[in-house]
């Protein structure tokens, strides 16, 4: 019989789209799996919302609202999948991503994460846009985190494929950490692992621009948590391997958080100055899009990223 893989649902007021993103999973071209949606305390109908699909299948888990972090590891406690599919309530899988995944050798190996392509939607998917994105491809454990903080990159939790002898012996989503609680864990997971391996044909949709989403809050606890995840991240990194090109790579980190949160959260700030410093510093300009470019070169990235908190992007 073909490997269980479980497809797992954090859900906090996500009913706009969770019946959306629970019909992706439900359309997986790959014959063994189980659905689990953790409602993570929704005052929206959620609850309502995934409990429909029920008679589908759906493994509906109700709790008191903990955090993304805690629901995901309820699910994952409760799940028996040999391989892990973890789906925000608002994004979705193509339908053969799972399959076409599971297809590529490395799959057999059970010691790499596999990673799809994805690209970002608003509203419809049908707006869809794919770029090249930095962190799809193949690549070494040091190599991939390397490339993830020097140029500030990202990878859509549902692109990953993971093992679950990884996500076992790499342990649970840390429940202290708000953003960029992904980016902690899935860094925490390629580490502990024998590589990544890119699979171009498999492909999963990163909903962006929702209002009040973890990854676009900007009070001091978020900024606080951004720190907390690069500091976690940086310790395994160099623990692995402790040259200049990891230490580099967590001192950019650093500055480009800085610049992210500037004039916010101005203790983090220390503090990730104080750690650039100790990863041996960082001469590097703020990223940002072109608006923010010009705008930069001609009042300094101060008062730009002032007037793009005032304006917008």
């Amino acid at each position: 019989m073909p490997a269980l893989v479980s497809i797992l649902i954090p859900c906090y007021n996500a009913a706009p789209w969770l019946p959306a993103t629970l019909q992706s999973a439900l359309a997986q071209t790959w014959p063994n799996r189980e659905i689990i949606v953790v409602d993570d305390g929704s005052q929206d109908g959620s609850l309502a919302a995934a409990r429909g699909f029920e008679s589908q299948g759906v493994a509906v888990i109700a709790q008191p609202n903990r955090g993304a972090s805690a629901a995901r590891n309820t699910a994952l406690r409760s799940s028996r999948g040999a391989w892990i599919q973890f789906l925000d309530a608002d994004d979705l899988l193509a339908p053969d991503k799972i399959e076409r995944q599971l297809g590529n050798a490395a799959a057999q190996r059970g010691d790499l994460m596999l990673a799809a392509r994805w690209a970002r939607f608003t509203g419809s998917p049908e707006n869809v846009q794919f770029a090249p994105e930095m962190l799809c491809r193949d690549a070494d454990p040091v190599e991939w985190n390397v490339l993830k903080l020097e140029h500030h990159a990202m990878m859509h939790p549902a692109a990953w494929l993971t093992p679950r002898a990884l996500a076992d012996s790499a342990g649970p989503w840390d429940e202290t950490l708000s953003l960029d609680d992904d980016g902690e864990y899935f860094s925490r997971l390629v580490l502990r692992s024998a590589g990544v391996r890119y699979c171009p044909d498999a492909v999963s949709l990163y909903r962006s621009s929702l209002s009040g989403s973890l990854s676009t809050s900007k009070s001091d606890r978020a900024w606080d948590s951004g720190l907390r995840s690069l500091e976690a991240t940086a310790a395994l990194l160099t623990a692995r391997e402790n040259s200049p090109r990891t230490r580099h790579a967590c001192a950019v980190a650093a500055q480009q958080l800085i610049y992210e949160a500037y004039p916010a959260a101005p203790a983090m700030r220390r503090r990730a100055k104080a750690l650039a410093a100790g990863w041996g510093g960082a001469q590097v300009a703020p990223f940002g899009g072109p608006k923010f470019q010009r705008l930069r070169r001609l009042v300094g990235w101060r008062l730009a990223r002032r007037l793009q908190r005032v304006f917008g992007p």
